[in-house]
């Protein structure tokens, strides 16, 4: 009995310090028994990781060196992004015909400052200045050539492409020595322009004169033609990523009367953030692309000027210190320009006497004697 008793006593507590033990194990029956442990033999390592023992993770990594940067230089004359560094390079000052009969212009949408001046009888003219003749279309029509765009031409050191002269004009060309293709009285260099037949038949003979940069390009090559900067020359103007003129008066429409026969109306285009140019009573078209004319910068500079012959021809001042507009974004600030003899650059200032940094692109520039022309802007 007693030893029956003693069984039954030890199986009990066998059963209860079993019941204990499972009780203290910590388990959970919603835990999957299949679930591996990080660093069990069957685990499946994570890509990459530690446990992979590939013999490619084992080769040692290869670091490639950083690709360099491409290296960008500014178009001296546009501020815009070159690949190419045209700072010592000579620009070229293109005369461009502007009366009526001779529209459509040519090649004026890739030139990167266009100055328009009265030449004679109220009838204007531009001179287009392009940094380099790279990449530039049919040019024209191609127009004779006053004294006074000599003298802006000078400012860049630019190298001259006209079609005849005053006879003021070719003196002063001899008397400076300077480099320039004539199209009327040139030699060799004539050969760069021809006359279009269209124009000729339908335009007149004078309307009809033109050029391109290959033909000038395939021409200086290899001559003897000075085609950089001399030594020294540093670039004539500045620019900015920021508009100066961001705080300046409303100019979302700028209107330049030189005369009963020529009006220019630059009208901001907020998504283009370009100025578009009317003229003659209707759109500025290049004819290469038939597309309007737009530029990022427009400057009214005010001069003085007097009439020289019965024909209406002028003396325009280019030097001394004037007072003009700057147009930009849409807005308007005051400026003075100046320089002191013709081979100087142009200054440019703000009214509070800092140098005026052209925002990067295109520029048209009207240079208008207000007792004569009228300028205004809303």
């Amino acid at each position: 009995m007693k030893k029956k008793s003693v069984w039954s006593l030890l199986l009990i507590l066998a059963l209860i310090t079993g019941l204990v033990l499972s009780g203290c194990s910590g388990g959970d029956d919603s835990i999957d028994p299949n679930a591996l442990q990080p660093g069990s033999e069957t685990e499946e390592p994570a890509e990459g990781g530690e446990g992979e023992q590939t013999a490619e993770a084992a080769q040692p990594t290869i670091v490639e060196p950083a690709k360099p940067k491409p290296v960008y230089y500014r178009n001296p004359l546009s501020g815009e992004k070159v690949d190419k560094d045209l700072s010592m390079m000579r620009p070229y000052a293109v005369m461009i015909n502007n009366k009526r009969e001779a529209l459509p212009q040519l090649g004026v949408s890739q030139a990167d400052i266009i100055y328009e001046v009265c030449a004679e009888g109220g009838i204007t003219r531009m001179e287009a200045l392009f940094a380099t003749m790279e990449g530039i279309d049919t040019l024209g029509s191609i127009r004779s050539i006053r004294p006074y765009y000599i003298e802006l031409a000078t400012g860049y050191d630019a190298i001259i492409i006209h079609a005849g002269g005053s006879e003021e004009a070719y003196y002063d060309l001899s008397a400076w020595k300077l480099t320039h293709f004539d199209g009327v009285r040139g030699g060799r260099d004539a050969s760069i322009f021809w006359r279009d037949a269209y124009r000729m038949q339908y335009a007149g003979y004078e309307h009809s004169m033109l050029t391109s940069g290959e033909n000038i390009l395939n021409f200086v090559e290899g001559s003897s033609y000075r085609l950089e900067h001399n030594e020294g020359y540093k670039a004539p103007l500045k620019f900015n990523n920021e508009n100066p003129a961001k705080f300046g008066e409303t100019a979302e429409v700028v209107t330049v009367r030189f005369s009963s026969y020529k009006t220019d109306i630059f009208t901001y285009d907020p998504e283009t953030k370009l100025y578009m140019i009317e003229g003659h009573n209707r759109e500025y078209v290049d004819g290469n692309t038939d597309e309007q004319v737009g530029v990022t910068n427009v400057l009214v500079l005010n001069t003085t000027s007097q009439v020289l012959d019965s024909v209406g021809r002028l003396r325009v001042a280019t030097t001394g210190e004037h007072s003009g507009m700057y147009f930009c974004g849409g807005k308007a600030i005051p400026i003075t320009w100046s320089r002191n003899t013709r081979d100087d650059a142009f200054t440019y200032k703000m009214a509070n006497g800092w140098d005026l940094r052209w925002m990067p692109g295109k520029t048209y520039i009207c240079l208008i004697n207000p007792n004569v022309s009228t300028m205004g802007y809303e």
